[in-house]
This record gives structure tokens, C-alpha cells and sequence, in this order.
């Protein structure tokens, strides 16, 4: 049954609308509250009120006095220079000046000019100083008045600039982020979210009601969009009750036939294209999983990022003495397909946090898994991982886990451990790869490359049909994915002589959302291939 399908009996709560129903009330009187009086109507624009702090501009008392008293201390000051004490140009300037005036002494009209008190030198001073005062009040005055503010945008207008902008930017994916908004996310509520939200109205008609269908997520990092249908939660089988959109099948399709096959030379020059592999990334689509698929109460203490989920259709699902509690038997981890399309080859999963620690032990005795790769540190600005080992020996679930041996190089730590549950004991190998920093990418490639070649060999160890391999990072699709990438194309290469790390990384999606993060994880694992091509063909015989 599907959110369009008529609902007699859904016990999920639903948004719907009776049309009638809401004429009918939006027609009946109902209390009010008075209405606000009218505003007043506006005035002309001549007699509009004083913008707020106008009462400001204006000079007191007390600042009027102080700068007079400061223009006469400085007029004074120059007149003193001006009159003999200056340089030889001023003295010619003040005798100009005094010439000019004796002029208009010598006339009738302004004989008074050279009696009396007000003779010519108290009339230049009173000039200056009215002309300094008006001045210096007009720069006070200008200083003073504060700057118009902004007209604010209205709703619309905010809206609009706001839906302008990019989701992302490039520079989002390459640089560091202090709080790692893109994983380290806030904690998912306990209460579970449902797609279809039912609000019946007891005297709506049922022929008028309407469905109103919600819950569409925006892939990161690509223009593809998912919308799933909750009223089947947990199906992935087409034709029941699963309706996929256009984008959805348009990105199912690409991922199932996106392909590039590199010749060596190819190769060699696509990994010095940064813009090619920048387009190249961004046109793959990250396959995330919508939150709302999983309606399990209490799922959010099983996962350290809330929006990095296993795909439902090759999760990894634990064995459970309650096949009633769904939350038993849930692990944030995914089988990953290995070269040729093998089935279980890897377990990508994500950093096991304090709550998981036995759940990630299950499944190590479950799937009799015999390696483990570890690419992350414990913590990086915050915490990545747990530290899930023991020092010595510790019990989970029955099962004992006790380190034999533990042997250090440059790049990776080795933990030899034993597991043993009743009278079966097995051995298991820990890789810890600790040279690899979150959302970026190792200084140098030769020693994934080791990394990789020793993993290969251990499990060419256990026989023709190894357990699944478990590798994880932190969120177990970034650093994880670019080391199951590498280890799938370094056998291509060996195997066919070229490679196909577009192809590669839609499988690792497919099976698991986001794998290879980051542009610049993408990047680099064209780099390390073509590495690895160069020390191919320089042991291969002339």
C-alpha cells in the first residue's frame, strides 16, 4: 500500500484537507478579536518625523564654549607665528595682507577703522575667529551625524537572496571544518519521524479528503533528490508498495551504467586534471539514505552521524534471540561488492561508538570475519572512534577477545588477536592505519599502497573464500571507501591491464551511500593508481 492509496484504517497520523470543510468554516462567525484602529493616514513627506536620533546632531552649550576657547588658543598661536616668528614667506604674507588694509583705512567712510578700539588688527581677529568657530562647528556637526541604516529587505526579497544561493561550494569539500558540520551532527530525536502526517477532521467529508505527501531529501553533493515511501518502511522491492521519482531512477540508472575505462596513459593523464575529476565527481550520485526510512524506536544510539545510514538493501543484520525487536539486531554496516562484482567481499561500517562496541564484536564473530582495517584516529578535533580493543582481554557477549601481539611500523599498528567463544577460536589481524586525516587525504601514497598489498595477502591466507573484510573510519564511507576502491582497481589492474575507478565508485555507492567523500579523496585515488601503474609496468620483463 502506497501514501496515494486510499487510508481506511492508517494507524500513522496523516495531513489532510476537507475543501468543503473549510469554506464552511472560514464562512461561520466565529469571536474575533477587535481590530487594530486605523493608523492614521500619512502626512505629506514635508512634515514626516525626525529619523530617530536627530536630537543628537545638535551641539550643546558646554561644546560650543570649548571650541571657541579652542579657535582663539589656536588663532593666537597663529598670529604669533605669523608675525615674525615664521618662516620668511609668512612675513611676506602678513605684510600683504596689512597693505591691503591701509588701503581701506585711507578712505573717508572707514576713517573709524584706525580710531578707537576696533583698529585693524582687533577686526582680522574677530574675522578669523568667527570663520574658525563656524568651521570647526561644521566639521563637529558632520562627525556627529550617524550614517543612515539600511533599508531592511522585505520577507520576499530575503527569501529570494537566500534560495540564490549554491548548496555548496567546492571549497566546502576541500577545506578542514572546525566542528564538521557535514558529519558531526546533532543527535536524531528518539521519537520516530514518519513520512505521512494524518490530521482527520471527524466532519470532513472522506470522498474531499486529500493525501499530502512529504518527506523529500536533497542528495548531498549531486542534483539527485529521494523520495521514499514510509508507508512500507524497510521495502526495497520494486512494485510494492516502492515508487521511485524521475531523479531517483534517473540516478539509479547512472549509477548502474556509469563507466570509464583508463588505459594507462589515460591514466597517468587524468589524475593531473584536477577540473576533469572535479566534474567528473560531482555528476555521481551519493545515494544517501533518507532518515525517515528506518522506524525503529531508539535508533539513534546506534549511530554516530544521523544522516550517514546503511542502505536497507545490503545492510548488515545481526542475529537476534527477539525477532520482535528490531533494534537488536540493527548495526550501522553494509556488505560492499569486491572486483568482478563478488558478493560480501568487504564490511563497510562506521567508527563504533560506546553503545555499539558489543554489536561491533557481534558481528566480527558472526560473519567469522578475519580482518579488521581501521583508517582513522580516536580523535581528531572530537571523537572518531571508540577504542573497542581491550588492552589485554575483555568479554563481549560471549565471546573472548584477548591481544596476543601487537607490532608497530611507520604507518599502521598490528594488534594479533584471538577470539573465542565456547570451544571454536579463531584469529584475527587488526590494522590500524593511522597516517590518514578526516575528509582529506594521506601526505603520501606508497604507504596505502603497502597497506593495501598487506591486507591482500593476509587474506589470500585464509583461502579461496575469505569472510568479509571489515574496514571503517569514522563515518565508514570517505576514508573507507577510498581504501576499497583502491583494493578493487589495484586488481583490475593486475588482472586486465586497465582500470575503471568511475565504475568502481558507483558499485561502492550502490552498495553504500557517500562512499569516496570528498572530491579530493577522489582525486587521490586516481593518484595512487596511477602510482601503482607506474610500479607495474617497471616489474613487468622488458
Amino acid at each position: 500500500m502506497t501514501c496515494g492509496q486510499p487510508l481506511p484504517s492508517l494507524p500513522q497520523p496523516v495531513v489532510m484537507e476537507a475543501p468543503d470543510k473549510v469554506e464552511r468554516l472560514q464562512d461561520s462567525p466565529r469571536e474575533m478579536p477587535p481590530p487594530p484602529p486605523p493608523s492614521p493616514p500619512p502626512s505629506d513627506p514635508a512634515q514626516k518625523p525626525p529619523p530617530r536620533g536627530a536630537g543628537s546632531h545638535s551641539l550643546t552649550v558646554r561644546s560650543s564654549l570649548c571650541l571657541f576657547a579652542a579657535s582663539q588658543f589656536l588663532l593666537a598661536c597663529g598670529v604669533l607665528w605669523l608675525s615674525g616668528y615664521g618662516h620668511i614667506w609668512s612675513q611676506n604674507a602678513t605684510n600683504l595682507v596689512s597693505s591691503l588694509l591701509m588701503l581701506l583705512t585711507q578712505l573717508e567712510p572707514t576713517a573709524w577703522l584706525g580710531s578707537g578700539t576696533w583698529g585693524v588688527p582687533s577686526l582680522l581677529l574677530v574675522s578669523l575667529s568667527v570663520g574658525l568657530v563656524l568651521v570647526t562647528t561644521l566639521v563637529w556637526h558632520l562627525l556627529r551625524t550617524p550614517p543612515e541604516p539600511p533599508t531592511p529587505l522585505p520577507p520576499e526579497d530575503r527569501r529570494q537572496s537566500v534560495s540564490r544561493q549554491p548548496s555548496f561550494t567546492y571549497s566546502e569539500w576541500m577545506e578542514e571544518k572546525v566542528e564538521d558540520d557535514f558529519l558531526d551532527l546533532d543527535p536524531v530525536p528518539e521519537t520516530p519521524v514518519f513520512d505521512c502526517v494524518m490530521d482527520i477532521k471527524p466532519e470532513a467529508d472522506p470522498a474531499s479528503l486529500t493525501v499530502k505527501s512529504m518527506g523529500l531529501q536533497e542528495r548531498r553533493g549531486s542534483n539527485v533528490s529521494l523520495t521514499l515511501d514510509m508507508c512500507t518502511p524497510g521495502c526495497n522491492e520494486e512494485g510494492f508498495g516502492y515508487l521511485m521519482s524521475p531523479r531517483e531512477e534517473s540516478a539509479r540508472e547512472y549509477l548502474l551504467s556509469a563507466s570509464r575505462v583508463l588505459q594507462a596513459e589515460e591514466l597517468h593523464e587524468k589524475a593531473l586534471d584536477p577540473f576533469l575529476l572535479q566534474a567528473e565527481f560531482f555528476e555521481i550520485p551519493m545515494n544517501f539514505v533518507d532518515p525517515k526510512e528506518y522506524d525503529i524506536p531508539g535508533l539513534v544510539r546506534k549511530n554516530r552521524y544521523k544522516t550517514i545510514l546503511p542502505n536497507p538493501h545490503s545492510r548488515v543484520c545481526l542475529t537476534s534471540p527477539d525477532p520482535d525487536d528490531p533494534l537488536s539486531s540493527y548495526i550501522n554496516a553494509n556488505y560492499i561488492r569486491g572486483y568482478g562484482g563478488e558478493e560480501k567481499v568487504y564490511i563497510a561500517t562506521q567508527g563504533p561508538i560506546v553503545s555499539t562496541v558489543a554489536d561491533f564484536w557481534h558481528m566480527v564473530w558472526q560473519e567469522h570475519t578475519p580482518i579488521i582495517v581501521m583508517i582513522t584516529n580516536i580523535e581528531e578535533m572530537n571523537e572518531k572512534c571508540t577504542e573497542y580493543w581491550p588492552e589485554e582481554q575483555v568479554v563481549y557477549d560471549g565471546v573472548e577477545i584477548t591481544v596476543q601481539k601487537v607490532i608497530h611500523t611507520e604507518d599502521y599498528r598490528l594488534r594479533l588477536i584471538s577470539l573465542k567463544s565456547g570451544t571454536e577460536e579463531r584469529g584475527l589481524k587488526h590494522y590500524w592505519f593511522t597516517s590518514w586525516p578526516d575528509q582529506k587525504t594521506p601526505d603520501r601514497a606508497p604507504p596505502l599502497l603497502h597497506l593495501v598489498r598487506e591486507v591482500e595477502e593476509a587474506a589470500q591466507q585464509e583461502g579461496p573464500h575469505c569472510a568479509p573484510i571489515i574496514v571503517h573510519c569514522s563515518a565508514g564511507i570517505g576514508r573507507t571507501g577510498c581504501f576499497i576502491a583502491t583494493s578493487i582497481c589495484c586488481q583490475q589492474l593486475r588482472q586486465e591491464g586497465v582500470v575503471d575507478i568511475l565504475k568502481t565508485t558507483c558499485q561502492l555507492r550502490q552498495d553504500r551511500g557517500g562512499m569516496i567523500q570528498t572530491c579530493e579523496q577522489y582525486q587521490f585515488v586516481h593518484h595512487v593508481m596511477s602510482l601503482y601503474e607506474k610500479q607495474l609496468s617497471r616489474q613487468s620483463p622488458e
